[in-house]
């Protein structure tokens, strides 16, 4: 058991350290959305969800994206790859002003930095895991994307994720930046 935990510890790390090794400025920026999109395909494995909010089995783990279509597309790629407690991912393109629907994560880019705060509040207390990237201070997700030297690292906002009745992994908190809201 102890061996287990140990065992899946690592993984995520090593993970993390992989995706989070690519330098923020590489390919005109289209590397660092790579890391990005990694990460939010992997949060949803290291997040407690409320009994029933993820659906049927069998149905897909939904993100929401609100970002321009080549940060979709990044999403998109990696979500092939992936899976959330054994359910395909399923990105789907936000419109600006859109309220999401049927989603059980939601990536802002710092490009939509007018819309989030009405998109926070819209999803506010419904188990939406959500993320952003954007400069601490202003309104932010449960997680949110900072670079710094070139490395994207994120920071967890507890209070609202708890809100939600989201309970974020130790082992997730444990590999963020910043953790906000510990008691």
């Amino acid at each position: 058991m102890k061996a287990a935990r140990l065992a899946r510890r690592t993984l995520l790390l090593a993970a993390l350290a992989i995706a989070g090794g690519a330098r923020a400025g590489d390919d005109d920026g289209l590397a660092e959305y790579q890391v990005k999109a990694a990460f939010v395909c992997k949060f949803g494995n290291y997040i407690d969800w409320p009994p029933q909010s993820l659906g049927p089995v069998g149905e897909p783990f939904r993100i929401g994206v609100l970002a321009s279509e080549a940060v979709v597309e990044e999403f998109r790629r990696t979500a092939t790859a992936t899976s959330v407690a054994g359910r395909p991912v399923e990105v789907r393109r936000l419109v600006r002003g859109e309220v999401p629907e049927g989603v059980h994560a939601l990536f802002v880019s710092r490009g939509m930095v007018s819309y989030t705060p009405n998109l926070l509040a819209a999803v506010q207390g419904r188990p939406v895991l959500t993320v952003t990237e954007f400069d601490p201070g202003g309104a932010m997700g449960m997680i949110n994307f900072v670079v710094i030297d070139d490395k994207v690292r994120f920071d967890i906002l507890l209070p609202p994720a708890t809100q939600s009745g989201l309970k974020i992994s130790v082992r997730l908190l444990g590999v963020a930046r910043r953790v906000e809201g510990k008691s």
